[in-house]
């Protein structure tokens, strides 16, 4: 019976000291910035670790084809990748925070949240 108190109080200490350092992984997922590109780089989108978009750069030649439709296409792509990139920055950021604790569903989490499978 002890014991469970005792995993039950370290569970709660884990969560006290990631409670405190997640405040500074956000502040540094803000301050990373990652790319997304389409169209061999006619369009780059430009988002930080929070998966804000930051910036929205066209290439001229881009717009001067005047195929809308395309161009369209282009910036969603750009964007999806550059997300898919903020989004494996977070999951870094989250599994360094969690530094080595074994916190359950927390792989499993990480995985559904880029995309990718479960790190055992």
């Amino acid at each position: 019976m002890f014991g469970a108190l005792g995993n039950l109080a370290s569970l709660v200490k884990q969560a006290q000291q990631i409670g405190g350092r997640l405040e500074g992984v956000t502040e540094q997922l803000r301050a990373q910035r990652v790319t997304g590109s389409a169209g061999g780089g006619m369009v780059e989108v430009e988002v930080n670790g929070l998966q804000d978009v930051l910036q929205c750069r066209l290439d001229p030649a881009a717009l001067a084809q005047g195929d809308r439709e395309l161009l369209e296409d282009l910036i969603v792509a750009a964007t999806n990748q550059a997300i898919t990139k903020a989004r494996h920055l977070h999951s870094d950021a989250m599994k360094a925070l969690a530094g080595g604790m074994e916190l359950p569903g927390l792989n499993e989490a990480l995985a559904r949240m880029t995309g990718s499978s479960p790190t055992p």
